[in-house]
């Protein structure tokens, strides 16, 4: 549903109890459990991060008894227009010989030797 490439998910309860990590293998005891099993309940918040497209979302978990049949999960809220890199600020400097420094163009004329 966030289009994460490689996420890190964890608890946002300050102990830094991880659920998902984008590295291989390092949380995949964590495949067959259920949220209840870390406490996760109506209101804990979830803190996931990809920082391959440097991006972070906080989630907030919320109990409900009215999602449709066969619907376990459903996700609410103000989504960004585009998910992954934010795009580079445009810059209106003028960079010549690839400085950006403030140094001009030499226009002496004297002799060079």
């Amino acid at each position: 549903k966030f289009a994460m490439v490689a996420p890190d998910v964890q608890i946002d309860d300050g102990k830094g109890t991880i659920l998902i990590s984008s590295e291989e293998g390092e949380t995949e005891a964590n495949n067959h459990r259920k949220l209840s099993d870390f406490g996760i309940r109506n209101g804990t918040r979830l803190q996931a991060d990809d920082f391959l497209q440097d991006y972070t979302l906080l989630i907030n978990v919320l109990h409900s008894e009215d999602l449709e049949k066969d619907v376990e999960f459903e996700v609410v809220g103000d989504a960004p227009e585009r998910i992954g890199p934010k795009p580079s600020e445009p810059t209106s400097r003028n960079i010549s010989n690839g400085s950006d420094d403030g140094a001009q163009p030499s226009t002496s004329t004297g002799n060079q030797q």
